[in-house]
């Protein structure tokens, strides 16, 4: 097992925008297992994308609304219904805000030996299919809010003294 370490906000990779993947070999194989491991190894864990482990590769897994998997170059279609809710983020440790999202997404994209998929969602896969593909296109969740959420949560971060990655977030 490799429970590779998270970067947290202030790590340049977190705000730069990936890298199609355009080779599926073992080495995108060995990736997902990363962050399969990743994800799986420490509890309460949604989703882990490949720039919270370092690579700048478009690679997400996720356990979210009773579905677990990973998808490669996603791209996402949503609905315009809306939900509510908190969210946090691994790379953003301890800190939750209400964060409006897309009630419902198709996510298509392709598995780790290159077949096309398409994953369905609604509520917390659906956010959690929009919070990790953001993060590939070097996006965090509070890059979305605005007014006093997103002025009390940058006073919150400014404020954090976090390590710049750690394995238990």
């Amino acid at each position: 097992m490799t429970m590779r370490p998270i970067r947290i906000i202030g790590d340049p990779v977190l705000r730069t925008p990936c890298d199609e993947v355009t080779t599926f070999d073992a080495e995108l194989r060995a990736l997902v297992a990363d962050l399969m491991d990743t994800l799986l190894g420490a509890p309460g864990r949604a989703g882990v994308a490949a720039p919270q482990i370092g690579v700048g590769a478009r690679v997400f897994v996720y356990d979210a609304g009773g579905a677990r998997g990973h998808v490669v170059n996603p791209t996402l279609e949503l609905s315009e219904e809306l939900q509510g809710g908190d969210e946090g983020c691994l790379s953003v440790p301890g800190l939750w805000y209400e964060t409006p999202r897309a009630m419902r997404a198709v996510c298509r994209g392709f598995d780790q030996h290159g077949e096309p998929l398409v994953v369905e969602g609604s509520g917390f896969l659906a956010r959690a299919l929009q919070h990790e593909t953001d993060h590939l296109s070097g996006r965090l969740y509070v890059d979305t809010l605005t007014g006093d959420t997103r002025r009390q949560a940058l006073r919150a971060i400014r404020a954090a003294n976090w390590p710049r990655s750690t394995a238990s977030a």
